[in-house]
């Protein structure tokens, strides 16, 4: 995919601020830290449109970025993250669940797990709510530089069996450092916006 233009739209909380044109939109779930804005700036090759940061729980609206005039893509808050009153976490719950239930531009989660580590509780529900719900769903997971490669294998094994995934589901290695399964990832997106 050749990126011609990539910019911020919106920090979204309510439906009346989403984007009205139409675009079709690829949502970014994940834990905080998992790498959400790092895949994001590595997928269109800019360093920080998507602003990284150290602090988990940054993101707090859905951020929105247009890519090529072709397709959003939406970073959700990260889930999991402690330091979040139990208020504000049960109103992101809301406004998530809302926006993948109602949202028809969404043609795809980007469910990204981190692969130095089985999936969460909360990776788990995430995924079982997503498939409940029939959401077209491509589980990514980062940080594939962290482990060697010899183990890669192994730790995909144990992504898969822990969210009780079955063999034809897609699961994309990706590392935002090195670029591996970036190609990938396109295809996957491409294939979900053109399907």
């Amino acid at each position: 995919m050749k990126i011609t233009q990539a910019e911020f739209i919106i920090s979204a909380v309510k439906p009346h601020q989403y984007p009205e044109d139409a675009l079709p939109e690829i949502a970014l779930a994940g834990r905080s830290n998992v790498g959400k804005s790092s895949l994001i700036n590595k997928l269109i090759l800019r360093k920080n449109l998507a602003r990284t940061s150290s602090q988990p729980g940054k993101t707090q609206q859905l951020n929105y970025y247009r890519v090529n005039d072709q397709l959003y893509f939406v970073d959700f808050p990260g889930y999991g993250y402690a330091k979040v009153s139990k208020t504000e976490r049960a109103a992101w719950g809301v406004m998530i669940e809302n926006y993948l239930q109602q949202r028809e531009p969404l043609k795809l989660v980007l469910q990204m797990i981190d692969l130095r580590h089985p999936p969460s509780k909360d990776d788990q529900q995430m995924y079982a709510w997503l498939k409940h719900f029939g959401i077209p769903l491509c589980i990514v997971t980062t940080k594939a530089d962290k482990i060697p490669r010899s183990r890669w294998d192994k730790h995909l094994k144990v992504v898969r069996e822990t969210l009780g995934m079955n063999a034809s589901e897609p699961v994309v290695l990706f590392s935002s450092e090195t670029g591996k399964g970036r190609e990938e990832l396109w295809e996957v997106i491409l294939g979900a916006i053109e399907g």
